[in-house]
């Protein structure tokens, strides 16, 4: 039996990037968004990825969201059917000033407090071609990446990631600035607290994503499956002790590493240093190793078993944006992907460049954009 999933009905936008206004409602069908590079496609997967916390797709500062030209206010809204049935979802910054909030959020035009509470209505994964080197890339990136799986299955995640990033903060200018120890005592509990929650929930989610990914295994696939770790201090004790004794151990670590997190102006252990480890299954290779097109098979699978994870532990299938995926795939791997996805049975966004590229899907909603503009295609 199929999932239900969460689907976006109406997307309407408002001085959103390249828009002074657009709209664009949809049925059943997966959403295929085409037209010439610069056109705003990506824009509007953008959009829709605002109803997920953080800082979109793009990841970009909210003063280059609106619309160049325009007051500097901009607003995206959405009629969703979602995990608790039909709901309208709104997001936006006013005109700059000084009194108001960077952003607002709304759920039926109540006031909610942060992008958190979209969470218990639809949940948003993507890929975007800014990911293609994630393999290769620092770890900084591969942390970024597994806490965006993780919050998809822990709406509290994110809190606690920017908890920690401030605990470290704290902790680096304590020791920068010479505080006592009483003082270092109680920043190092509360950055011991939060680490090793951070840490849990980044080890869970990566173990139930790894048997996830087991549950589906093909050696004959086309998007072959990867054999994920954590490669992190933390990480390794917490698989083998409480996570109240590993509390303590990384108390202790802290403690003793002052001399040297002083001299080096930063905290030299902990979640914040952790790595995504990723392997081509079949092959058994480090996915760093592997070439440019088994990266791309790889993170495709990738994400595909995620929004499989999402859909069993939510319930409902993700909304799926997949922004220019397909246009270094060959046309078996086209196939396969549109295969795997309308197994997957979630609402899927996508854009590309040419038009042809997508033919297969027979059931698609099509649309064309043009710079400023969005209109179904003929």
């Amino acid at each position: 039996m199929t999932a239900p999933r969460a689907r976006i009905r109406r997307l309407t936008i408002t001085r959103f990037r390249s828009y002074a206004a657009a709209q664009i409602e949809v049925a059943d069908g997966p959403v295929v968004l085409t037209g010439p590079n610069g056109a705003g496609k990506t824009n509007l997967l953008e959009a829709i990825s605002f109803f997920s916390p953080g800082r979109g797709l793009r990841r970009a500062p909210l003063d280059a969201i609106a619309q160049a030209g325009g007051d500097g206010s901009w607003a995206v809204a959405a009629q969703v059917e979602g995990a608790l049935g039909e709901v309208m979802l709104g997001t936006g910054g006013d005109a700059p000033r000084a009194d108001t909030p960077a952003r607002r959020f709304r759920i039926d035009r109540e006031t909610a407090s942060s992008a958190n509470a979209f969470l218990d209505h639809l949940k948003v994964v993507w890929l975007t071609p800014e990911m293609d080197g994630l393999f290769t890339g620092p770890p900084a990136d591969r942390r970024r990446f597994l806490d965006r799986l993780v919050l998809a299955v822990d709406a509290s995640h994110g809190t606690r990631v920017n908890a920690l990033e401030r605990a470290l903060r704290t902790r680096n200018r304590v020791l920068e600035d010479g505080g006592d120890n009483r003082m270092l005592g109680a920043v190092e509990h509360e950055l011991a607290e939060l680490g090793v929650a951070v840490a849990a929930a980044r080890l869970e989610t990566v173990q139930r994503l790894a048997t996830e990914i087991a549950a589906h295994a093909d050696d004959a696939s086309l998007f072959p499956y990867a054999d994920i770790a954590l490669d992190g201090a933390l990480e390794r004790l917490l698989a083998t002790a409480p996570a109240v004794e590993v509390e303590d151990r990384y108390r202790a670590i802290l403690q003793d590493n002052r001399p040297r997190d002083r001299a080096a102006g930063r905290t030299l252990e902990g979640p914040h240093l952790c790595d995504l480890a990723v392997a081509h299954g079949p092959k058994g290779l480090s996915a760093a190793r592997c070439s440019t097109g088994e990266q791309k098979s790889l993170l495709i699978g990738l994400a595909l078993s995620h929004a499989r994870l999402v859909t069993a532990m939510q319930g409902h299938a993700p909304v799926v944006l997949l922004d220019d995926v397909v246009a270094y795939l060959d046309a078996d791997r086209r196939a396969g992907l549109f295969a795997a996805l309308s197994a997957l049975g979630a609402q899927v966004w996508m854009s590309g460049a040419d038009p042809l590229a997508f033919e297969a899907l027979a059931d698609a909603e099509r649309f064309e954009v043009r710079p400023g503009e969005v209109r179904r295609a003929r």
